[in-house]
C-alpha cells in the first residue's frame, strides 16, 4: 500500500469502471495506455481486476453490479471513516445510494448521490489504499460537470471540507472552478452547457493523464472510441474526451510544467 488513509482522505483516492465487457473493456485500455490488467481470481471480487502501471495500481475494470446500469467510470473519494461519512452526506442534503459494505479484506466503499443528482463513491482502505502511481497513464484529475453548480458546492465543502478557487475561463465558456483540501486543488467542477439535452444528469468526468493528448485521442478511435471533444488547448496544457467502445466516456490530459 502506497499511502495510508490519511494521506488521501477527502481527496480523490480511486477510480475503477463498470463494463457490460469487461474483457473487451481490458483489452481497450491494456492497448491504449500499455496496462497490465490482473483478474482478481477470488469469485467474491466477481471478475473485478486491477490495471497497473509499473507493477503499480492505477485503476480497476470490473462487470457492472446492475446488468442496467450504464457502462461508466466512477470516482472514489478517501476516507477514515465510511460510516461518519455517510452521515455527513444526508446532512448536507444527498443520497447514500449504496450504504457502506465490505468489499472482501481490501476495504470498505460506499456510492453517494449529491443534491443535483451526480455519482460519487467513497473508500476505506485497508489491505488495499488506493492510487499507488501518479506515471502517465493513470489517473490526472476528476471534475464535476454540474446542473445547478450553486447547489453543488456547499455540498461538497460540507461533506469533504473542500474549499473553492473560480476562475473566469473566458467569452462563451463557464466559470471553473477547483475544489481544495488543504490548499491543494483535488478536483474541479463547472456548469454544464445549456445545449446538452435536459436528459443529461450532472456527472463526474474522470481523466487520465498522458504524455501526449494527440497522439492518445488519434490511438483511442483507432481502437474504437468515438469522439466527444476533440484535442483542445486550455489554460495551463491540453485535453480531449472520448466515449470507449462499451459506451463509457472519460478524458485525456496533459498539463503543462510549472
Amino acid at each position: 500500500m502506497a499511502q495510508t488513509m490519511a494521506d488521501i482522505a477527502n481527496k480523490p483516492s480511486w477510480v475503477d469502471l463498470s463494463s457490460g465487457d469487461a474483457a473487451a473493456s481490458r483489452e481497450f485500455y491494456r492497448a491504449l495506455f500499455g496496462w497490465t490488467v490482473e483478474v482478481n481470481p477470488d469469485p467474491q471480487y466477481g471478475g473485478y481486476a486491477i490495471a497497473k502501471i509499473g507493477g503499480r495500481d492505477a485503476a480497476g475494470i470490473g462487470p457492472k453490479m446492475d446488468p442496467n446500469g450504464p457502462t461508466a467510470w466512477a470516482l472514489y473519494i478517501g476516507t477514515d471513516d465510511i460510516e461518519a461519512l455517510s452521515s455527513k452526506v444526508t446532512a448536507a442534503g444527498g443520497t447514500v445510494v449504496m450504504a457502506p459494505f465490505d468489499v472482501g479484506e481490501q476495504g470498505r466503499m460506499a456510492v453517494f448521490g449529491d443534491p443535483i443528482g451526480a455519482f460519487i463513491s467513497a473508500w476505506q482502505g485497508t489491505r488495499m489504499g488506493g492510487f499507488e502511481t501518479d506515471a502517465a497513464n493513470s489517473f490526472g484529475w476528476a471534475e464535476l460537470t454540474a446542473r445547478g453548480i450553486d447547489r453543488a458546492l456547499p455540498f461538497y465543502g460540507s461533506v469533504f471540507g473542500w474549499t473553492t478557487r473560480t476562475s473566469e475561463m473566458g467569452e462563451g465558456d463557464p466559470p471553473y472552478t477547483e475544489f481544495l483540501r488543504d490548499g491543494e486543488s483535488v478536483a474541479g467542477a463547472f456548469e454544464m452547457n445549456e445545449m446538452i439535452p435536459a436528459e443529461v444528469p450532472s456527472y463526474w468526468q474522470v481523466y487520465f493523464s498522458v504524455a501526449d493528448v494527440d497522439a492518445a485521442y488519434r490511438r483511442a478511435l483507432d481502437l474504437g472510441a468515438k469522439d466527444v471533444i476533440a484535442p483542445r488547448s486550455m489554460p495551463g496544457g491540453r485535453f480531449a474526451i472520448v466515449t470507449d467502445p462499451e459506451g463509457a466516456t472519460f478524458g485525456l490530459l496533459r498539463m503543462d510544467p510549472r
